[in-house]
């Protein structure tokens, strides 16, 4: 008798686990609580297996033998709850997936910088001639990827991970684990307690042992207080983008780890964040065992990924940047920071619990005008207002965009960084940074 499968959440990552459970002679049935995209109704009827949207039935969903969460599912939803209570196993998809698969895995996890350093260690593993492919929170998911892998056709996967892929995960494990840094985010899932997003974030460490690698900031406290309660964490090994303490270290020049050498200078991606991303990617790279040759060329060939610090256009003297992807207040942190020039500032949309004063320096020293772009911009506006000389609340991209365009003046720039989650007015921070790109595509001809 088949097993039965059931998958909540019928996006991205529930379609991956339903392709890898049909593949895997699993009973499959799907069901959302909402209603379901026109692209997944069409996959899921093409794949033959039932599903619901809309609703859930629990007299079916509590027939599962598994039940595999999708990260946009709650942890505290009541279905989750409920199955919970009656003994049915609830786990993520990278759980379920990761039984599938032989090939060793390098595990990214962070507040910051994930996409960043996953794809440059992809980038250079790819480089180098490995069997490598990328998965989990960019592209494909990790069980979709690894229902197509045939053997031997993949020796490592690089899987960026975020809190939510993180929670359901307990016998998976990763070979290199990686924990950039650890800053408030997505406190509105974890009942606006740090301690409980913290704990998530530990979870890539877990199961590792001493053969296994567990990268770590050392420049960050939240990431060393956090560290200094994980009783099993395998060969931990620091990088420090700020002094010589860390294993990897940048010297004011150079990265070095090892006997690798690599100047900064030669780096496309900038900033002291990136510096700290290449550190914990040369690291993942070299116990992968890529060669120093290659991995230069790697590093030196990255040119950064869409949405975060993107240069867009420069037009009429104003340069308009996308970082979509800051969908937190340290990203931010980041964006401002790097500004050279007056900032119109455009920023907004679903508050994850954001503590705004952080930015209260950056935004006096760079920022000319702030642009809310959001349903509900009533907390930007109030932190703000007195803090830069003007503020504008506006609730879509083309009055926004108007509104820039209206205020910019040569020599400054645009800078789309919004501190929050873009599901109030988009899709998601990639549909949203690309219809900040074609608007200023199309009001540049």
């Amino acid at each position: 008798m088949k097993n039965n499968l059931v998958i909540l959440g019928a996006g991205e990552s529930g379609y991956g686990a339903a392709v890898l459970g049909k593949a895997k002679g699993w009973n499959v049935f799907v069901s959302d609580n909402g209603l379901m995209k026109p692209e997944y109704l069409e996959k899921f009827s093409r794949l033959g297996v039932k599903f619901e949207q809309n609703g859930h039935n629990e007299t079916r969903i509590f027939n599962a033998d598994v039940i595999v969460k999708s990260p946009g599912v709650p942890e505290n939803a009541p279905i989750v709850v409920k199955a919970r209570e009656k003994g049915i196993r609830v786990e993520s998809e990278i759980e379920f997936a990761g039984k599938y698969t032989s090939a060793k895995k390098i595990c990214i996890t962070g507040s910051n910088g994930k996409t960043t350093t996953t794809t440059l260690i992809y980038d250079i593993m790819r480089g180098s001639g490995a069997k490598v492919a990328v998965a989990g929170n960019i592209g494909e998911s990790f069980a979709e990827k690894v229902a197509k892998e045939t053997d031997g056709e993949i020796d490592w996967y690089v899987i960026e991970l975020s809190s939510f892929q993180l929670d359901g995960m307990y016998d998976f494990k990763a070979d290199i684990g990686l924990l950039l840094n650890i800053t408030p985010d997505h406190l509105n899932r974890y009942d606006y307690k740090m301690e409980n997003y913290v704990n998530s974030k530990l979870r890539i460490a877990q199961n590792l042992q001493e053969s296994e690698f567990f990268v770590v900031n050392a420049d960050d406290p939240e990431t060393q207080n956090a560290i200094s309660r994980v009783t099993s964490m395998g060969t931990k090994i620091t990088f420090s983008a700020k002094s010589k303490t860390g294993d990897a270290y940048f010297d004011g020049t150079n990265i070095t780890f090892e006997d690798f050498t690599f100047p900064v200078c030669d780096l496309q991606i900038k900033g002291i964040h990136n510096i700290a991303n290449a550190l914990a990617a040369v690291i993942a790279c070299k116990k992968a065992k890529v060669c120093n040759g290659d991995l230069a060329k790697g590093l030196k060939n990255f040119k950064g990924v869409e949405h975060r610090l993107e240069p867009v256009i420069e037009f009429n003297g104003v340069q308009w940047i996308n970082d979509s992807k800051a969908t937190n207040v340290d990203s931010v942190i980041y964006a401002l920071g790097a500004m050279t020039r007056p900032t119109i500032w455009i920023a907004g949309g679903t508050d994850k619990g954001n503590d705004y004063s952080l930015l209260t320096d950056l935004a006096k020293e760079h920022v000319k005008a702030l642009v809310c772009m959001g349903l509900d911009n009533k907390k930007l506006v109030d932190s703000f207002t007195g803090i830069v000389p003007d503020v504008f609340d506006t609730n879509s991209l083309e009055d926004a965009m108007n509104k820039c365009r209206e205020i910019a003046t040569k020599g400054d720039c645009v800078l789309l960084s919004p501190a929050c989650a873009s599901f109030d007015l988009f899709k998601n921070y990639e549909h949203r940074g690309k219809c900040f790109k074609e608007d200023v595509i199309a009001h540049s001809k």
